[in-house]
C-alpha cells in the first residue's frame, strides 16, 4: 500500500472543516485509521491540522501583512495553503523553512496552480521579514493584542480580560493556544492508579499522577491509546482531570439512584459507577440515541453493570423517568465549550458572543425540567466546560431566584482539600493556565424542601 502525503491529508481535513463544520478529531482519526500515513508523518498530520486551527488568527494576521488582497477575499484553497505553509515556517522548529516553503508550493501547483507563484512570494517574504511583523499595541489595545498574538476571537479575549485582568488573560490565552495534556482515569473497579502506572510503563508509556484527581494519570503522548492492551482490558478511560472532579463533587453513595442527564460519551457516568462500587442505579440519558452506544461500549469495556441508558431531551419531561426520583442528579449541560477550545480549536472560530444567551436559556430550561425529579435533601450538580459567566454563575442565579426550595452549597466547606479550585462563592472553576486542566465550572445545589 502506498503512503499518503501528510500535508495533502492535512489540507483535505482543513478544507472539510471549513466547508462542512466537521470535527478535527474525528477526521484525523478516520484518516489515520486507513494506515496510509506512516511513521513520523502521522504525528506531522495531527500537528498540522491542530496547529493551523489553534494559530489561525495569528496566521491570517501574518498573511494580511504581506498580501495586497484582504485575507477574507482570498480563495479558500489559497488561504488554507498559506496557513499550512506559514504554520510550518513560524511554529514548527523541526521543519526547515526551505522545506516548508518548497512542500507548500509543490502542493499549490497541484491544488491551486495559478496561485502557486503568489503563495511562494508570500511565504518567502514573510520569512525574510518576520522580525518586522507588527502587532496591536498591548497597552493601548490589549484585547486586539491577545487576539492576534495568541490567536483567539477578539470577543473572547475581551471576556477573559474582564474576568482575569490583562495579565491573567494573557496567561490564559497563551495556554489555550498550546496542546492540552492527555489524561486518563483509572478504572478502580479493576485496578489501582499505582498498578496501572506500572502496567503503562511496561507498555512503553511514560506517565505521572494528576495533581487533583486521585484516579487520574497524565500520559506523555496520545497516539492510538485504544491499541494498548491495558485499554482493551478495561483498566482506564480517557477523561480530562477537570471532568474527573465533577463526579467527586456530586459525591454519590453506594445504593443511590443517580441521573446523568446529558451523559454521552459516558466518562462521568462510568466514574459515578466506580464511586458507587457499581451498585445502585445509574440512569444515563442523552438526546442523541446514537451516542448512547458510546456509553454502552465504555460500560462493557470497563465491566460496569449498574448503568441503564435512555434517550431523553433534558429540556422536556421524559416518559423514561416519569415515575422515578433520584438522590443525585448530574447536569453536565450542553454549552459553548469555551473551556476546551485547545482540544477543539475549530470551535472557537465558529462561535460568537450572541450564542451564549440562547445557550444559557437552554441550560436554565434543563435545570427547570430536571429539578422536579430530585428527592428532598437530594443533590444536583450543574457543570459546564465553559469559561463564560453567562453560562455558569448567571444560570445558577437565574435558577435559584425561581426556586427557593434549592440552595447553592459551598464547595469550600464540603471539600476543603480542593479549596484552591473554588471561587469566593464556593463554586468550582478551573483555568488551564492556573490549574493545568480544561476550563470547567460546577455548582452543587441542594433541595431543602
Amino acid at each position: 500500500m502506498s503512503s499518503k502525503n501528510p500535508r495533502r491529508a492535512a489540507f483535505d481535513i482543513l478544507l472539510r472543516i471549513e466547508k462542512e463544520k466537521s470535527f478535527a478529531d474525528i477526521l484525523i482519526d478516520h484518516e489515520l485509521s486507513k494506515d496510509m500515513i506512516k511513521g513520523a508523518d502521522r504525528g506531522l498530520l495531527t500537528e498540522l491540522v491542530y496547529g493551523v486551527l489553534r494559530r489561525q488568527g495569528t496566521l491570517d494576521h501574518i498573511i494580511g501583512q504581506f498580501s495586497k488582497q484582504r485575507t477574507d477575499k482570498l480563495e479558500l484553497y489559497v488561504l488554507l495553503l498559506l496557513r499550512l505553509g506559514l504554520y510550518q515556517c513560524f511554529f514548527l522548529d523541526r521543519v526547515p523553512v526551505s522545506a516548508a516553503v518548497n512542500e507548500t508550493v509543490k502542493l499549490a501547483k497541484e491544488l491551486a496552480p495559478r496561485a502557486s507563484g503568489f503563495i511562494n512570494a508570500i511565504l518567502r517574504n514573510a520569512d525574510r521579514n518576520r522580525d518586522n511583523i507588527s502587532y496591536p499595541d498591548r497597552a493601548e489595545n490589549p484585547v486586539g493584542y491577545l487576539a492576534v498574538r495568541y490567536s483567539h476571537p477578539a470577543w473572547l479575549t475581551r471576556q477573559w480580560c474582564d474576568q482575569l485582568g490583562v495579565d491573567g488573560a494573557e496567561e490564559l490565552a497563551a495556554a489555550m493556544s498550546e496542546p492540552p495534556p492527555f489524561t486518563i482515569r483509572v478504572n478502580t473497579l479493576r485496578t489501582s492508579r499505582e498498578a496501572l502506572m506500572a502496567r503503562l510503563t511496561e507498555e512503553g508509556i511514560n506517565c505521572g499522577e494528576t495533581r487533583w484527581s486521585p484516579d487520574g494519570i497524565r500520559l506523555n503522548q496520545s497516539g492510538l491509546i485504544s491499541r494498548l492492551p491495558s485499554f482493551r482490558d478495561g483498566l482506564f478511560t480517557v477523561q480530562d482531570e477537570s471532568s474527573q472532579l465533577a463526579p467527586l463533587f456530586l459525591a454519590p453513595e453506594k445504593g443511590d439512584r443517580v441521573l446523568d442527564a446529558c451523559a454521552a460519551p459516558g466518562g462521568k457516568t462510568t466514574q459515578i459507577a466506580q464511586l458507587m462500587g457499581d451498585s445502585g442505579e445509574i440512569y444515563a440519558c442523552d438526546v442523541n440515541h446514537k451516542k448512547l452506544r458510546l456509553i454502552k461500549e465504555t460500560c462493557d469495556r470497563l465491566g460496569i453493570k449498574s448503568v441503564r441508558t435512555f434517550t431523553m431531551d433534558a429540556t422536556t419531561p421524559s416518559p423514561a423517568i416519569k415515575e422515578v426520583t433520584f438522590q443525585r442528579i448530574l447536569v453536565d449541560a450542553p454549552c459553548s465549550g469555551l473551556g476546551v477550545i485547545r482540544r477543539n480549536p475549530e470551535g472557537k472560530w465558529s462561535k460568537s458572543p450572541e450564542d451564549l444567551l440562547p445557550q444559557a436559556r437552554t441550560q436554565v430550561t434543563i435545570l427547570e425540567n430536571l429539578c422536579k425529579y430530585l428527592d428532598k435533601e437530594g443533590t444536583l450538580l450543574y457543570a459546564t466546560c465553559s469559561t463564560s459567566v453567562q453560562e455558569n454563575e448567571y444560570v445558577i442565579d437565574t435558577f435559584l431566584r425561581e426556586h427557593p426550595e434549592f440552595v447553592a452549597e459551598d464547595l469550600r466547606t464540603l471539600f476543603p482539600e480542593f479549596a484552591p479550585l473554588f471561587t469566593e462563592r464556593g463554586f468550582f472553576r478551573s483555568w488551564p493556565h492556573r490549574d493545568g486542566m480544561d476550563g470547567f465550572f460546577a455548582a452543587r445545589l441542594k433541595k431543602i424542601k
